[in-house]
């Protein structure tokens, strides 16, 4: 069955001066000559992604888009009408957001995290503003600690807000996240807590010491860097530690703690060493 807004792998049937068609479920479907990979002959396969070009007739191409039909992304503005917007995804036609699925009104220019969906009615692949109607708020089947993917979609004055496994909706909250984050940007999580009210708490380590302690490395690293001695310690400063490690201030006490309960590293007034360090 063909998936409009998916790769496809379809053969080659027939050529002609402008291109090539392709066999599907739904028709022949044209595969511009520009996009045709070199080499290729009738009876090939090739894979390719499928939409509606400017007249809403099927049409194959090799590029690779920005998102398929079931992805979230960060699109920007390219186009302004008064029926919606339309975002460059990374194909010669421009993904259309209609005016009534926009969240808010969208401006030229500007990035917006839209779902790309597949227009039933029509068959064409558009977007989708209000992300809302597509988050499940009643049952939530995860578990603190479970390892999940993150979509960051809005940044507010508490934190990131991402969604979850494209499915749910929860809160990095801006004091607990020690490296830059973007708005569109996919990133590994983990379920910190689950509310009583079904609101999601998120983490970028699991739960625990046992979820910082691979973060040792990364002290380790800058002292081999350095000559074995850094000049930070439990008296230094929170904007320190944070600036130079990306960690918080109790998260490198307890790493550079059991560092030394190893014997790893000496702790002084004036910073730490590597404990073979002379």
């Amino acid at each position: 069955m063909l998936q409009v807004g998916r790769f496809n792998r379809l053969k080659v049937v027939k050529e002609v001066p402008f291109g090539l068609y392709l066999e599907s479920s739904k028709g022949e479907i044209l595969l511009p000559k520009k996009y045709i990979p070199q080499n290729t002959k009738v009876g090939d396969e090739l894979n390719v992604f499928i939409y509606t070009d400017s007249e809403d007739r099927l049409i194959a191409t090799t590029l690779i888009p920005k998102a398929e039909v079931g992805d979230f992304a960060c699109l920007e503005v390219v186009q302004v009408t008064p029926f919606g917007s339309f975002l460059d995804w990374g194909l010669e036609k421009d993904l259309f957001v209609p005016l009534k699925e926009q969240h808010r009104k969208m401006l030229l220019g500007n990035k917006y995290v839209v779902k790309v969906v597949l227009d039933q009615r029509t068959e064409r692949v558009i977007g989708v503003g209000k992300i809302g109607a597509f988050i499940e708020k009643n049952y939530i089947d995860l578990e603190e600690n479970d390892e999940v993917q993150l979509f960051v979609y809005e940044e507010t004055d508490l934190g990131y807000m991402c969604i979850i496994n494209a499915k749910y909706v929860g809160i990095l909250y801006r004091n607990e996240v020690f490296k830059p984050l973007a708005v569109g940007e996919n990133i590994i999580g983990y379920i910190k807590k689950i509310r009583e009210d079904q609101k999601i708490d998120l983490s970028l380590r699991k739960v625990g010491f046992r979820g910082v302690q691979h973060e040792q490395q990364i002290i380790l690293d800058k002292l081999e860097k350095s000559d074995g001695f850094l000049p930070y310690n439990d008296d230094s400063s929170p904007e320190d530690i944070k600036r130079v490690f990306q960690m918080s201030k109790k998260t490198f006490k307890q790493l550079i703690g059991n560092l030394y309960k190893q014997k790893v590293i000496t702790i002084a007034q004036d910073g730490i060493r590597l404990a073979n360090n002379k």
